[in-house]
């Protein structure tokens, strides 16, 4: 016994050897560097390979992002001043473009005197979203304020009377209140029926009447005064923006003279430099002379956004002080219009009552009924017209609210965060409803989510937004103002959608089989099963495929170029080229809103990222 017990102590340790330090190949940056850029002779090559690539793109990139010039009020002006410091224009950029024009990029051609309305809408944003992308930092109550959110951006956006959006929101009241009285009687399906058809009732009839009316009640006794003091409005704005010329041609004038000082130091800098003399004290001048120049301009480009917003209110101002001019006659002469436009479609030949149209009609028809229908709808049309204009003098008249702003005049990233946000806001549930729907085994349910998923997919964006721009129109009765953001927006939400439907699809299909099994062992009806089993997971598998489809929808929104709408891209850049002080800049014009586009896609992808760690339940 002893003589094992001996032989098992000697492999027993009784002492602990003290620690030493890894080798150098196995700790901090070289053993980083070596298991990632040198592991092996071809993941060195292609290291040094890609270093030389980065290294030839960015020698060339970075002086000309950073050697740019901001102060200057044309591309010469750019151009001279990088040659005073003996580069040429492409070792820097003209940035000066983007301090001139950056509101043209965010608001387009949005009123400058209005811009704290979407400035407020944005920041309104972050609040509304908060409650649903950090639900566990953010009070659970505020999802309310996210419900009616939507209705207050576009009040603020696009203006108008304060009651509109309470008019919205009454029709989802409305929906609502239907829908909780008759679900026990008519079913779940039969309710929500009659419930949308409430609601379009209240939307498209009930609701713009409403409207009218108490744009009416508020406008009939401002007629009269409104004679009075439009006029004496006028004749001050143009005052106004007659002082405003005044100074701004005075300002030009001391701009003109420091622009002629500035070309001879710029002349003797040129001529120093080549005689190899010290430039140090015209340098100094030089730098002086065009700080002067940048505050006067600074100084004019205020005054000139002044003038544009009294040359705006002048304008609307002469615009409805002919509207109320002519308002007891355009009234006066409505049941004469009237009249005469029922008896006139009264009248017509059976071959062209029902015609909306007078324009290539087959040659059968009688000349006599084609110049019949022409007559009417020459009459219908000027009805629909006085009307209009009736309507819009007593609107503008009774105004209660905030002062309206057309979708023609949003552009650059309002226009962009706009269509996109509500393309994303609008897509998502549309997408998970299509999504069920092609899993449904109702039969037209399933067969109309198919259709609609590959008609959708299998056609370009353009050729949609086209349809809503050009195409609809003939759809919809005369007289009809569908606006054209509306449509883009309805456009790209139905894009979206059936991208969507598809990857949420995909989530549902990942699920195994024993989740749906388990939902019916709990006795769970399908819309239960649904809320608190499938979807939860599906969507969380799901998270990725959406964002990114999400992504490519906002990108996406500079489609809106080809139906007249004002995009960060093309049109801003077309427009600040039109003016002749930036005719033949280039690539300043597209790295500004490219790195905007760039900071606001990756920021929903790192949302993503965040959002499927803080879903994982999985161990790893």
């Amino acid at each position: 016994m002893s003589e094992v017990h001996a032989e098992t102590v000697r492999f027993v340790r009784d002492t602990m050897l003290p620690e030493q330090e890894p080798p150098l190949t196995e700790k901090g940056v070289v053993k980083w560097l070596r298991e990632n850029l040198f592991s092996g002779w071809a993941n060195t090559a292609l290291t040094l390979v890609t270093i030389y690539v980065v290294y030839t793109a960015l020698s060339a990139v970075l002086p000309w992002i950073f050697g740019g010039v901001w102060n200057a009020g044309n591309l010469s002006e750019c151009r001279s001043i990088l040659e005073a410091f003996g580069k040429t224009s492409h070792e820097g950029a003209c940035w000066a473009v983007i301090q001139e024009r950056w509101n043209q990029f965010l608001f387009g051609f949005y009123p400058q005197d209005l811009y704290w309305r979407p400035i407020l809408t944005f920041l309104l944003l972050f609040v509304a979203l908060a409650p649903i992308l950090f639900s566990e930092f953010v009070p659970r109550q505020m999802i309310w304020f996210t419900a009616i959110f939507p209705f207050v951006a576009v009040w603020l956006i696009w203006g108008g009377s304060f009651w509109l959006p309470i008019f919205a929101l009454a029709g989802f009241a409305i929906a609502g209140g239907l829908y909780s009285v008759l679900s026990d009687r008519l079913g779940g399906a039969g309710a929500g029926l009659v419930a949308l058809i409430g609601a379009v009732l209240w939307w498209g009839w009930m609701a713009p009447t409403a409207s009218d009316t108490l744009h009416r009640m508020i406008a009939t006794p401002q007629v009269a005064s409104a004679k009075v003091e439009l006029p004496v409005e006028i004749e001050r704005l143009g005052a106004a923006i007659a002082e405003i010329d005044g100074q701004r041609a005075e300002l030009r004038e001391q701009i003109s003279a420091l622009l002629a000082e500035k070309e001879e130091i710029q002349e003797r800098l040129v001529a120093g430099r080549a005689e190899g003399a010290d430039l140090d004290a015209d340098l100094a001048a030089f730098a002086e002379v065009r700080d002067r120049i940048a505050a006067l301009r600074d100084a004019d480009s205020a005054l000139s956004r002044e003038r544009a917003i009294l040359s705006d209110q002048q304008t609307a101002a002469n615009l409805l002080n002919n509207r109320v001019g002519n308002i007891e006659r355009l009234e006066a002469e409505l049941p004469t219009l009237r009249e005469t436009a029922t008896r006139l479609r009264a009248s017509l030949p059976p071959t062209v009552a029902s015609l909306q149209v007078a324009q290539n009609l087959p040659p059968s028809i009688p000349e006599e009924d084609v110049d019949a229908l022409e007559a009417a709808l020459s009459a219908e049309n000027t009805l629909v017209n006085t009307e209009i204009a009736v309507r819009e003098t007593y609107t503008s008249l009774g105004l209660v609210g905030l002062r309206p702003v057309g979708s023609t005049q949003l552009g650059g990233f309002l226009l962009a965060i706009t269509v996109g946000v509500s393309g994303i806001v609008l897509s998502l549930p549309l997408g998970i409803l299509l999504a069920l729907g092609r899993q449904s085994d109702m039969f037209i349910i399933n067969k109309f989510s198919i259709v609609f998923i590959e008609v959708i997919r299998g056609v370009p964006l353009i050729v949609w937004l086209f349809t809503a721009s050009l195409l609809l129109n003939y759809f919809l009765p005369p007289g009809t103002n569908f606006d054209i953001m509306l449509r883009v927006i309805i456009m790209v939400t139905l894009f979206s959608a059936a991208y969507i439907a598809e990857v949420v699809r995909g989530g549902l299909a990942a699920l195994p089989r024993g989740q749906y099994e388990a939902a019916d062992a709990l006795g769970l009806d399908y819309a239960k099963a649904m809320r608190l089993i499938i979807l939860p997971q599906a969507l969380k598998i799901s998270i990725p495929g959406i964002v990114n489809t999400f992504i490519g929808l906002f990108k996406d929104t500079t489609l809106v170029v080809f139906v007249g709408l004002f995009d960060p891209l093309k049109q801003m850049a077309d427009s600040i080229r039109a003016d002749a002080n930036w005719t033949g800049i280039y690539w300043e014009l597209f790295v500004f809103p490219g790195l905007i586009f760039f900071i606001l896609c990756y920021s929903m992808g790192r949302y993503s990222m965040y959002l499927e760690r803080k879903l994982q339940r999985e161990h790893r």
